[in-house]
């Protein structure tokens, strides 16, 4: 594995390690990930900043209790850009109502500075 190829999927496993974080990890878990100005676009949210992505995320959580956020493929990069497609995946019964595609820029330390993020499955009423 290329050392850019690394530093893509470094970026979005720390990425998933903040959305699939408890309460307690949640803010270590977006500091790491994210930097302190970073941001998160998709058609239903637009925030900035950790506090308000990690409200964002224990959000979700309240929404989809019982689920979790896993990559679904590979991730693909180059310079500073890197796009991934994901699932939220109930743990009881594996399912996976809502999947998405998101596109993360990074800074030079590979925390993400933006996320635009696509929903290409989502339950009528979500």
């Amino acid at each position: 594995m290329s050392a850019p190829t690394r530093r893509y999927e470094d970026a979005v496993a720390r990425y998933f390690e903040a959305w699939n974080a408890g309460p307690d990890a949640r803010d270590k878990a977006v500091a790491a990930a994210w930097t302190i100005d970073g941001g998160y676009t998709d058609p239903l949210s637009d925030v900035r900043g950790h506090e308000q992505i990690t409200a964002l995320i224990a959000a979700t959580h309240e929404q989809f209790p019982g689920f979790v956020f896993r990559l679904s493929g590979a991730v693909d990069g180059h310079h500073d850009t890197a796009r991934f497609s994901w699932e939220l995946v109930s743990q009881a019964d594996g399912s996976a109502p809502v999947a998405g595609t998101d596109v993360v820029t990074l800074d030079g330390e590979g925390r993400i500075r933006a996320v635009f993020g696509f929903l290409d499955r989502v339950p009528e009423g979500a």
